[in-house]
Parts: structure tokens; C-alpha cells; sequence
């Protein structure tokens, strides 16, 4: 009796064991979206989404625990699920729909996204790394995309009012306005994670440069690069002020500079400032691009930008 006693309290540490394992990879998963492998920084990514609105912070958490679990149910290699990039992507789907969803039924579309882009960012792992291209967050946007696109046709899935379509006829440039740069730069980092406000964007700072000091530098240079490149060519000062033109500069300086800087050339950190320009007038087309759909442009801008990059790199590796 005593000895089953001990198996059975043995078995229950073994579980704690495994799901607190689980969470660490959880926490990693919300951590990869700024390209950092760090619980630390996960868990402070999330206290900044949580404040900022408590019920994205449920889906956060939520989304990259259902991609950490689908991806372990799917058999993927070990050292990807531990790391977290597994689930990035599922994280940003779950916050996306979450955001432009609107009716009782948004946190479900959330939740079963975050597992479909789990399986999506497989399925983009394969056919893109035989080509040795990063996914990037392109499962998460293509998802994305695709389930706006389907509330048209589908009544239970509704948008919110924040999107709409709108005709590029009709369409007008405003450019009045103050710009402060302080708020403009922690809404940048903020709009990452779909949040606006300076606690949540001080608590996000804080969260890369808890990681790494080289990568909280870059992320400050990006932002500011892309807010004085969007003020010269004349932008819009309400979305400069709302972080629109910051967060996709900010994850093409990390990628090119960083991340993907494999042979740590010394024009790499240049080029990544060349790359976070570049993001400006990108998302200024592609956001117009999809005017017409009520479509966001989310992080394709960076995605372009930065696959233009690495991809110069193969005939040009000095770049």
C-alpha cells in the first residue's frame, strides 16, 4: 500500500514536471515573436498584452499553448517546440482574430486559429525551407487574411467595425496633427502585439532588452528610423502617433541585423537600416492594396522586406 502510495506521488511530479516544461515552451512561443528564446521575456511580452486588455492576455497565453500542443500531438522536432517556433505564429493569429472579431463566437474563431496556423506554419517550414527561405510570420498572416475575408460569406464569423472596405476613389491623405515620437515609438513596439498605450510598450522595451541589450538597441534605432523616414516622405501623422509604421521596422532591423546575420558582416547593421526604411513605403502599399478588401496590412511588410534582403545576400553576402 505504502509503495503504490510513493509511485502515485512519484507519477504526480513527473505531471507537474511536464506541464510546467510545457508552459516554459508556452512563454518561449509568445517570447520567439520578437525573435527572443527567453521565458523571462515571454512572461513579461505577456504582463504587457494583460495590461493592456486582460482578455487578449487569456488568448495570448491560450494560443501559444495550443500551438505548443499541437505541434508536440504532430510529432515536431524537440528542439523547434522547446524554442518556441512552433507557435509564434499561432500567438499572433489568436491576438489578431481576437482584435478585429467581433460577437460571441470571436474567441472560439481565436482559439481553433492558433491550432490551423500551428499546423500551417508545419506545412510552410517544409515547402519554404527547401528553399532555405525563414517563414517569418507568414502563416500567421495568410490565416489571417483568410478568415477576415470569409466573414463575408460566413455569418457566424463577424468583423469588427474597425475594418471595412473602402474605395481607393474616395480616398484621402491626412497628414495634420502633433507627432511625439516617445508615444509614437512605444505604440510601434506595442503594435506588434496589437496593443497601443506607454506602460504596455515600456514593459515590451524592457522585455528585449531583458533578453538582449544588442536587440533592445536595434529595436529602438528601427522604430525611430521608421518614424523620421515616414515624417520625410509625409505620412500620416495618426498613424505614425499609433505605432503603424514602427512595429514592421523594428522586426526587419532585428531579422536582418541579427538574426539572420549568419557571418556578422560589418554592414549588416547599415543594411538593416536600409531594410527598416524600405518598410515605410511598403506598408504604405500594401495597406492600399488591400483598402479595397478591409484587410490589415499586419506584418507583410516585413515579410517583404526582409525576404528581399536575405535574398540579395545569396548573390551579394556582404549586404
Amino acid at each position: 500500500m505504502e509503495d503504490r502510495k510513493k509511485e502515485n506521488q512519484s507519477m504526480q511530479v513527473m505531471k507537474e514536471g511536464k506541464f510546467f516544461a510545457f508552459l516554459l515552451e508556452s512563454l518561449k512561443g509568445i517570447s520567439q515573436i520578437i525573435y527572443l528564446e527567453n521565458v523571462i521575456t515571454g512572461l513579461l511580452i505577456l504582463l504587457a498584452i494583460t495590461v493592456s486588455s486582460f482578455s487578449l492576455g487569456i488568448i495570448a497565453l491560450l494560443s501559444a499553448m495550443i500551438g505548443t500542443l499541437v505541434a508536440k500531438v504532430g510529432g515536431a522536432d524537440k528542439i523547434l517546440v522547446s524554442k518556441g517556433l512552433m507557435s509564434y505564429n499561432s500567438v499572433l493569429s489568436g491576438l489578431v482574430l481576437q482584435t478585429f472579431l467581433t460577437g460571441p463566437y470571436a474567441w472560439i474563431v481565436a482559439l481553433v486559429g492558433a491550432a490551423i496556423t500551428a499546423v500551417i506554419t508545419a506545412t510552410l517550414m517544409y515547402f519554404l525551407g527547401n528553399f532555405d527561405i525563414p517563414i517569418l510570420t507568414l502563416p500567421f498572416i495568410l490565416f489571417t487574411w483568410f478568415v477576415l475575408l470569409s466573414s463575408y460569406k460566413l455569418d457566424s464569423i463577424k468583423l469588427s467595425d474597425s475594418l471595412s472596405p473602402q474605395s481607393l476613389a474616395n480616398w484621402e491623405l491626412h497628414i495634420e496633427g502633433k507627432i511625439n515620437l516617445l508615444r509614437a515609438a512605444f505604440n510601434g513596439i506595442g503594435q506588434i502585439f496589437f496593443v497601443t498605450e506607454a506602460i504596455p510598450g515600456l514593459l515590451l522595451f524592457i522585455a528585449v532588452f531583458w533578453a538582449s541589450r544588442k536587440m533592445g538597441i536595434y529595436s529602438v534605432i528601427g522604430n525611430v528610423v521608421a518614424c523620421l523616414i515616414t515624417l520625410a516622405l509625409g505620412g500620416e501623422h495618426t498613424l505614425i502617433m499609433l505605432g503603424l509604421y514602427g512595429y514592421n521596422a523594428i522586426l526587419t532591423i532585428l531579422a536582418v541585423s541579427v538574426v539572420y546575420n549568419k557571418k556578422e558582416n560589418r554592414y549588416a547593421p547599415i543594411t538593416g537600416v536600409v531594410a527598416a526604411c524600405m518598410t515605410v513605403p511598403l506598408m504604405a502599399s500594401v495597406s492600399i492594396w488591400l483598402l479595397p478588401f478591409g484587410l490589415p496590412a499586419l506584418t507583410m511588410p516585413f515579410v517583404l522586406s526582409t525576404w528581399l534582403i536575405l535574398g540579395a545576400r545569396k548573390v551579394l553576402p556582404n549586404l
